[in-house]
């Protein structure tokens, strides 16, 4: 892998204002994002895993401008572009796209794939009508689909079919960084692998990196090189997917793993089964985010936030107990 950073982040947040009474007056904060430090390398999968909730689309979605970050840094090739307005940040969207959970959602029932497509040509590039057509249909068939599709509507195409458009929409202006939010979370087993199968393809191919968000552990772990696991908003553990998933450190990442089906009837593990209430975003807990829940939890889990550290080459963990 090419240790180059593409992105950086530092210190993270993006939190949502909970406004109450008549003059609607900000009470408390959502902590969606709390504290988050990665480093993405270009030509690398980074996982980003965890239950509902903790942060992960929140996350990916603060990257490319569709949230505001409320603070913290995000570095894309060692350019500030967390603070930029939607009109500055237009000449970056073309070097990172996202590939959604629902295509069909992203697109207009009386719309044309093909014109569908076109737009991102319109907006971002010079090409000619004859010119922007074709480089759409060359687009179908790169991710699996047929150049006279380019006339078909939405609805005529299957759940995989529309995911396939969603991805050539995100390739087409030959990005850098392309976030999968849940990309294949929607679709049956045998379709995931094809749809797993054509992102590596294109990956190689392109020289893509991608932020692999998902709460599938086992699609993660066939994807990726590194896998971040986030708990309540922040990070938990950081590690290459050997380490993760071979010698997983902190408390919420082993209950995690736990719960992966195993394909041996009889030899599965016994899961770890987390006890305590999940804590609310908008009523951060004091010390580390897991105590409420975490079997190893001490007094100072309860007072003190565990530091992010590095406990051996390139795996790191926020846990008092590792």
């Amino acid at each position: 892998m090419n240790q180059l950073p593409l992105l950086e982040i530092k210190g993270l947040k993006t939190f949502y204002p909970i406004k109450k009474g008549i003059l609607k007056r900000t009470k408390a904060y959502v902590k969606a994002v709390n504290d988050i430090d990665i480093t993405i390398y270009e030509g690398e999968t980074l996982g980003v895993v965890g239950e509902s909730g903790c942060g992960k689309s929140t996350l990916g979605r603060t990257v490319l401008g569709l949230e505001r970050k409320t603070g913290g840094n995000i570095r894309f090739r060692d350019e500030e572009i967390g603070n930029l307005s939607d009109s500055q940040l237009k000449k970056y969207k073309k070097h990172m796209q996202m590939i959604f959970q629902d295509p069909f959602a992203s697109l207009d029932p009386r719309q044309r794939i093909g014109d569908a497509l076109e737009e991102v040509f319109i907006i971002h590039t010079n090409l000619s009508k004859n010119e922007r057509v074709q480089r759409v249909k060359e687009l179908l068939v790169e991710v699996g689909l047929k150049k006279e599709h380019y006339d078909r509507f939405p609805h005529e195409f299957s759940g995989g079919q529309r995911q396939r458009i969603g991805i050539a929409r995100a390739i087409a202006l030959n990005p850098s960084l392309v976030i999968c939010d849940e990309a294949v979370s929607a679709l049956d087993v045998s379709v995931q692998a094809q749809i797993i199968k054509l992102l590596l393809e294109l990956q190689e191919k392109h020289h893509l990196t991608y932020m692999f968000i998902s709460h599938d552990l086992s699609v993660v772990r066939h994807i990726s090189d590194r896998v971040l696991v986030m708990y309540l908003g922040t990070t938990a553990e950081l590690g290459t997917s050997d380490q993760i998933y071979r010698n997983p450190l902190h408390p919420y990442t082993k209950a995690l793993l736990s719960s992966i089906p195993r394909p041996i009837p009889g030899k599965n593990k016994e899961r770890i089964k987390l006890e305590g209430e999940i804590p609310s975003a908008s009523n951060y807990p004091t010390g580390c985010p897991f105590h409420t829940r975490c079997p190893l939890a001490t007094e100072q889990c309860k007072v003190t936030r565990p530091e992010w550290r590095e406990v051996e080459e390139g795996h790191f963990v926020a846990c008092h107990e590792v």
